[in-house]
């Protein structure tokens, strides 16, 4: 992608835009997680998606989440019937996926990036979402239901429990 306007944000809005979906981009001050965006945002951490790269069999996947809370990979793995090796992506693994994204930004659009996606059915619970967009200075909300439309993921729960507290 040698066009700088696809990279980060702009390949964001573009995949948004030429699918009809209503969006709102929200710039804000550059972050590292996507608590501290949702906080810059003015979003509560449970509005807030954050993507987890996976990686299984040399296979790429991501993980959506409410940013405030901790994935739980035993449920990754029985929800995408994935073989015991799928574990976390490291740095290097997600640079090598991001495609025109920025680590530790990558968008919950699993179509942009050849991935596997899987959400959580929790974000579904609120009329809109953050997401990153793309960058570490711009996030995007968007109706999750349209990004259930767009990005087929598979919905399931794959957060861990509270302690003392499982979830049917």
């Amino acid at each position: 992608m040698s066009d700088p306007r696809l990279r980060g944000l702009g390949a964001v809005t573009s995949y948004l835009d030429e699918r009809g979906i209503d969006f709102e981009v929200v710039e804000h001050e550059s972050t590292n997680t996507a608590i501290a965006e949702a906080h810059a945002a003015g979003v509560p951490a449970d509005h807030a998606a954050k993507s987890v790269g996976l990686v299984a069999a040399d296979r790429f996947a991501l993980a959506v989440l409410p940013a405030s809370c901790r994935l739980d990979l035993d449920k990754v793995r029985g929800a995408l019937r994935a073989s015991p090796s799928l574990r976390l992506a490291t740095e290097g693994e997600i640079a090598e996926h991001a495609g025109p994204f920025e680590v530790g930004a990558v968008p919950p659009l699993g179509p942009l990036l050849d991935a596997v996606e899987i959400l959580d059915g929790r974000l579904l619970e609120h009329d809109t979402v953050l997401f990153s967009g793309g960058d570490h200075r711009h996030g995007v909300l968007i109706d999750p239901n349209d990004l259930v439309e767009i990005a087929q993921p598979k919905v399931a729960d794959i957060c861990e429990d509270p302690p003392g507290r499982r979830r049917r």
